[in-house]
């Protein structure tokens, strides 16, 4: 099919593993539309040359860059606010993180909806992972169903958008696996939570990101300081 006559996708890329393996499963059905946030985040540089990295990967006009750095003006997150210490790695954790950044996603999706209602979008897709939820309540499936139904109510009556979830019940492993199947660019994408330069490999995000390239049997393609093995 002519990619000009496809529907199109809104895709919210941070730059990191999980949204790029979104775009790639995005991109094989629509035409794709990327957006992208600062939050004030610690990386956030590096994940925005990851962002556009991506999108020149995938050849992608449509992007969006959207500044919503109240979100460290509020703070509450070691993501956003240098004083509190980015924890390090604890896959058995199951109490919020001090990574969470309060409602980020709501933030996220609520600037997507509005891009994709003007560009007649009529999916998002966002790369929200179950395995991360008991730290995130934000990346948990019913929350999704639950905006799913905000949108519904929140938008011109013949508009159609849905919000598309297609890693969320995937294990790291499990999405390695499908982006090497789908050629995705792992060596463009970034998910350290504090370095910019060479990931720190004792991060959660870092440790999460390890585990499941050394489950999927994949070397991780990215620069380490350190990369602990991880059961």
């Amino acid at each position: 099919m002519d990619k000009k006559r496809k529907n199109i996708a809104v895709v919210a890329v941070s730059g990191g593993l999980d949204s790029c393996v979104t775009a790639a499963m995005a991109n094989r059905e629509y035409e794709l539309a990327f957006v992208h946030f600062n939050y004030g985040q610690r990386t956030e540089k590096r994940e925005l040359k990851a962002f556009n990295d991506i999108a020149d990967f995938y050849n992608v006009e449509k992007r969006l860059i959207v500044d919503i750095t109240h979100l460290s003006k509020i703070g509450g997150s070691s993501l956003t606010d240098k004083n509190i210490e980015v924890s390090k790695a604890d896959l058995s954790n199951k109490i919020i993180p001090s990574s969470y950044v309060p409602f980020r996603n709501a933030n996220i999706l609520s600037a997507c909806v509005s891009w994709a209602e003007v560009i007649r979008a009529n999916a998002i897709f966002i790369g929200a992972v179950f395995e991360d939820s008991s730290g995130y309540p934000d990346c948990r499936p019913h929350y999704f169903d639950a905006f799913n139904k905000v949108i519904e109510l929140g938008t011109k009556p013949d508009t159609n958008i849905k919000i598309i979830t297609p890693v969320i019940r995937l294990s790291k492993a499990e999405i390695i696996k499908e982006g090497k199947n789908l050629d995705a660019p792992f060596h463009f994408t970034w998910s350290c939570y504090q370095n910019e330069d060479v990931a720190c490999g004792a991060c959660d995000s870092c440790a999460l990101r390890l585990r499941g390239f050394q489950q999927a049997g994949i070397e991780d393609p990215i620069p380490y300081k350190q990369k602990p093995v991880y059961s």
